[in-house]
């Protein structure tokens, strides 16, 4: 049994390329070794745009604006496939795109980051303040992405 079923899903014309799949799941994997993770996951994405999340963010979190990411944790064991369902990820390419120029890595730099910071989401990080969960989350990002592409920058310029 491979280590994560990923169910990709392109909605609002957004194309899903084979590479972007893989770029997703590379990033999803190496988020589950660096945490050791042993069980066999499952991870729901969906791509879509500032539109779509938008809508998303409006519905689910109450928040009238679009973002780069959301994360929606299960942390469930399937019983017919005794996977861990992490939950869903909606990542929005067009903010990928923008951010990626914006922080000079480019947009499949921007996804892998994107997808790491959202599968630490779903493995229960979070950054509600700028306190020591912030910290320690970043450091996370940092080292998975460092281990992921060492010679890009992150997104702090470090």
């Amino acid at each position: 049994m491979e280590k994560l079923k990923l169910s990709l899903r392109c909605e609002r014309g957004v194309k899903c390329p084979p590479e972007l799949r893989r770029r997703i799941k590379a990033a999803a994997l190496a988020v589950l070794a660096a945490e050791d993770v042993e069980e066999n996951c499952e991870l729901s994405v969906l791509l879509t745009d500032d539109e779509g999340i938008h809508a998303i963010n409006r519905e689910f979190r109450d928040v009238d604006k679009p973002t780069d990411v959301l994360s929606f944790p299960m942390g469930d064991t399937d019983p017919a496939s005794g996977r861990l369902l992490l939950g869903d990820m909606v990542l929005n390419v067009d903010r990928a795109r923008s951010q990626g120029e914006q922080f000079g890595h480019g947009a499949e730099h921007e996804i892998s980051y994107l997808t790491v910071h959202s599968v630490l989401h779903l493995l229960g990080y979070d950054h509600v303040d700028e306190g020591p969960m912030k910290r320690q989350m970043r450091s996370r990002e940092k080292a998975v992405m460092a281990r992921l592409e060492p010679d890009t920058k992150t997104e702090d310029g470090e």
